[in-house]
């Protein structure tokens, strides 16, 4: 198949395709970040506040759902699958179904709920690449359209990663793909991504407006592992599970409601999860954006200024954020990742200074297992960790491996969380 005329095609469609898609997505992460500094910080002061009053998220995160439930309800199909279901790949999202993928995360992302953007961003790419197939080849076969609708998702969350590698592996997991039809399906891919990379940096260039690592920079030297090190790493892998199953389970169990009243009851979710990281900020004095959005901007600052923060603060930020992540995926559309790992980093960084524990293994540990437990990706959990803390990723890939193993392994023997599923809708399929 690989010397065939019509794959050597496929990898030159590829490489096309990583060009619009790159440009999508960077757009898409840049309006994300301009909408969120513009509501949150710079709209109150025009209008008349020294800075953005107590109650400012209430209205902002509630329309946040109003928005989300509209597209959800009204435009074609479901705005991309529900959160709460897990980190999914799935089909491509038809053409007629994009503007609703768009408008549903922009919505969800921009104004506060605790998601974060990789599953839009596949999603988006997935259906770009679908759709370009279709506009060369309008009898294109269907593996035609789901090898470049895949390789226009490897484009798009490679953009977000800041990795090619990094996605990829990413949607392989997710994905299953494996045997000998791996490479086929991820050299158009990994083209895609690789070109996808260097439009990134090209439109950055021109902008200024920053490109997207996950790296966190400036963290303390970790060289020695300990044996008391890996006994933590099992208790974190033994505790990040219950985390997250309790987590899921409060989604699921919220869903019923918001599938039989979709507008309202989304609304109200909104208005929750910013009264969480209101009562968060005033009991504690730190920002509402800790407990608010996907984690992803604050997650940096959390780790580089932990001396900042008491074990009373961390343990609040871990509740608050985990009922404000579990609120979100009940009606929200958006991916896990990003929360997953700010609690994960909440986690390490509260346990940090227990016996024989530091910072930087900590936090690794608590990302890596909280990762696997919410996602059920072992493998990329490991690597997100690792590729997180730099170069002391590399010393401390031992514990968050050994965090990870258990952290999968347990959360097999947890009770099974229903799925109930959402109503159906006139013409399309059920609403979830």
């Amino acid at each position: 198949m690989v010397r065939s005329r019509a794959y050597v095609g496929a990898l030159v469609l590829a490489a096309l395709v990583g060009v619009p898609v790159a440009a999508v997505a960077y757009g898409f992460l840049a309006l994300v970040a301009w909408l969120q500094e513009y509501l949150f910080t710079d709209l109150p002061v025009q209008l008349g506040f020294a800075t953005a009053p107590i109650w400012w998220a209430l209205p902002l995160v509630g329309l946040s759902g109003f928005l989300t439930a509209l597209c959800i309800r009204y435009l074609p199909g479901n705005s991309g699958h529900s959160p709460a279901d897990g980190f999914a790949t799935g089909g491509p999202p038809r053409p007629i179904e994009l503007p609703g993928v768009f408008l549903a995360a922009l919505a969800t992302l921009s104004l506060g709920a605790v998601l974060g953007p990789e599953a839009p961003l596949i999603a988006l790419g997935g259906g770009l690449g679908g759709l370009a197939v279709r506009v060369v080849k309008k009898d294109a076969p269907p593996t035609a359209i789901a090898l470049i609708a895949t390789a226009g998702s490897f484009a798009a969350i490679s953009t977000l990663l800041g990795s090619p590698l990094l996605g990829a592996f990413l949607l392989m997991e997710a994905a299953g793909l494996g045997g000998a039809m791996l490479a086929v399906a991820l050299l158009p891919g990994l083209l895609a991504a690789g070109i996808g990379s260097l439009v990134f940096v090209g439109i950055d260039s021109l902008t200024g407006l920053g490109t997207f690592s996950l790296a966190i920079p400036d963290l303390p030297p970790f060289t020695t592992l300990t044996g008391a090190m890996f006994g933590w790493a099992i208790l974190f892998g033994l505790t990040a599970p219950l985390l997250a199953w309790a987590t899921i389970t409060l989604a699921r169990a919220v869903r019923p409601a918001v599938h039989a009243h979709r507008v309202p009851v989304t609304t109200l979710l909104g208005l929750a999860v910013a009264g969480l990281a209101i009562a968060f900020s005033q009991v504690t004095g730190k920002g509402i954006d800790q407990v608010l959005f996907s984690g992803q901007d604050a997650l940096g600052s959390l780790i580089t200024q932990s001396a900042t923060w008491s074990i009373g603060a961390l343990a609040l930020l871990v509740v608050c954020k985990v009922l404000a992540y579990s609120l979100s995926l009940s009606a929200f559309r958006g991916g896990p990742v990003f929360p997953s790992m700010f609690i994960g980093a909440a986690l390490g960084v509260m346990a940090a200074n227990l016996p024989g524990l530091s910072l930087v293994p900590a936090v690794g540990m608590g990302i890596g297992a909280m990762c696997a437990s919410m996602l059920k990706l072992p493998f990329t959990s490991a690597l997100l960790a690792t590729v997180l803390l730099t170069s002391d990723g590399y010393t401390v890939v031992p514990l968050v491996i050994v965090a990870v193993v258990v952290a999968f392994v347990a959360g097999q023997w947890l009770p099974p969380i229903p799925t109930p599923a959402g109503p159906p809708r006139p013409g399309g399929p059920p609403g979830s």
